[in-house]
């Protein structure tokens, strides 16, 4: 096959080269030029193609002519990842998933493959041996016959095998390691990562035929390549998690199918992934004797109501300027916040240390946390406890204002659901409410120091 034609190119400016330069010679930058296509003779994406599908060209249509038949999705037995994706794997789509080595990326991936019963699914890997995929199997404990294994990086040749098995779902772990004939340089450049994610990209489309990617992380947390593989595919989700603990969190950061903000939760056990369907089980605390400096907020990802714990503690700083430590929570907001205490409630808080802390190690950055998070520090500084049996959903304002927040039906069902008594918002939110609780006392207010000064008296 003839090698394609390529250049350089600058990615700052868009200065070409026939060669790679130190310094762009445009607009001075250094080391931003990266090698790129410029013309293909043959794509290897095509090779699945029959002789008259090779020469048919796509032709303008007017929108009303389109064609449009509606594919069902592949239904997974992963509730928390078909709500991730938005309902299920979509034909001919191209997914992206990143994190940390050892998070989880293949043990989920290849355990939503053994799911797949009924579907043909081939899974390539250029990073692992057969007999790896093999053992890790073996510790999930099941077992599938349409599961199929490739250990290959080259991408002409995954394309011969894939006319010849013709799956329903292609997995490639990773996209680091395939490599293009198309292409020079070596594997994980920014040029072969691009063609590759290209040209499986438009096998995807013209095949109806999905498939996901596996990406490295770089140490700023980012999918490691060029920003133009994120804006090649249909969804990006990203798989956190601290590799000591047992829960681990499936975010969305881009899809086309559905909602960016919808949160899959799992505990990583000897056995394999399991699904939390119910997080506030892991968001909650359970203790023996009540603390200080605890407050429980509610909070929403995408469509799924959470309730999370908040605590605080609050203590004299021994040096000359207070430390602000957030973990799980925007520091920005925090400093925020503390100011509007400090100044609408009097409480002084410019020579305390604060430390925040968001329990089950996610981060949050739902404002309707905002009240939740200001009592949990005040209860620390006056070490007064909040009864475990109220929970709070309101945004503060600068003013000290307590502001209404969306879906507030939601989280008080949320809320009654899980046991608690009383939960308090912001009178605003009273006009639209239509939820009709049975067990849980709705309590308004239009300050954050009316609902301080509520909740004392109570205690």
């Amino acid at each position: 096959m003839a090698k394609a034609k390529t250049s350089f190119f600058c990615q700052s400016c868009g200065h070409q080269a026939p060669k790679w330069l130190g310094k762009c010679p445009s607009c001075n930058e250094w080391n931003t030029f990266v090698e790129e296509l410029v013309e293909v003779s043959s794509h290897p994406a095509e090779v699945w193609k029959t002789p008259t599908q090779a020469r048919s060209k796509p032709q303008p249509k007017l929108l009303q002519d389109v064609d449009f038949e509606s594919l069902p999705k592949i239904a997974c037995q992963d509730s928390e990842f078909s709500r991730v994706l938005g309902g299920g794997i979509v034909p001919g789509s191209l997914v992206l998933i990143g994190g940390e080595p050892g998070i989880g990326k293949s043990t989920l991936l290849l355990q939503v493959a053994l799911s797949l019963t009924d579907t043909k699914v081939l899974y390539v890997t250029g990073e692992e041996s057969e007999q790896q995929i093999k053992l890790r199997a073996d510790r999930l404990e099941k077992k599938s016959d349409s599961l199929y294994i490739l250990t290959e990086t080259n991408t002409q040749a995954i394309f011969k095998h894939l006319v010849d098995l013709e799956p329903e779902l292609i997995i490639v772990d990773s996209i680091q390691t395939l490599f293009s004939d198309q292409i020079e340089s070596g594997p994980g450049s920014v040029s072969q990562i691009r063609e590759c994610a290209l040209e499986l990209m438009r096998f995807a489309k013209e095949s109806n035929t999905p498939i996901f990617l596996v990406g490295h992380i770089t140490k700023e947390g980012s999918i490691a390549g060029p920003k133009v593989l994120e804006h090649l595919v249909d969804t990006v989700l990203q798989f956190e998690g601290d590799r000591h603990m047992i829960y681990r969190i499936l975010r969305t950061t881009k899809n086309r199918f559905g909602s960016t903000s919808e949160l899959g939760i799992y505990e990583m056990l000897g056995s394999g992934l399991r699904a939390v369907t119910n997080p506030s089980e892991i968001l909650l605390s359970q203790r023996d004797e009540p603390a200080s400096g605890v407050a429980i907020g509610t909070l929403m990802e995408g469509n799924r109501p959470l309730l999370v714990e908040i605590q605080s503690l609050v203590s004299t700083t021994s040096y000359g300027t207070a430390q602000r430590t957030a973990n799980g929570y925007d520091g920005k907001r925090l400093n925020m916040l503390l100011a509007v205490i400090e100044k609408r409630g009097g409480y002084k808080l410019s020579t305390q240390d604060v430390f925040l802390n968001i329990t089950g190690g996610i981060r949050v950055d739902d404002p309707a946390l905002d009240l939740a998070t200001c009592l949990s520090v005040v209860s620390s500084y006056e070490d007064k406890i909040i009864d475990s049996s109220k929970c709070f959903a309101a945004e503060v304002g600068l003013g000290g204002e307590l502001r209404s927040v969306t879906r507030i039906d939601q989280r008080i069902a949320e809320a009654e659901k899980l046991g608690f008594k009383e939960i308090w918002i912001s009178k605003y939110n009273l006009k639209g409410l239509n939820y009709k609780p049975k067990s849980i006392q709705i309590k308004s207010a239009a300050s954050l120091m009316d609902v301080i000064m509520n909740i004392w008296r109570q205690n």
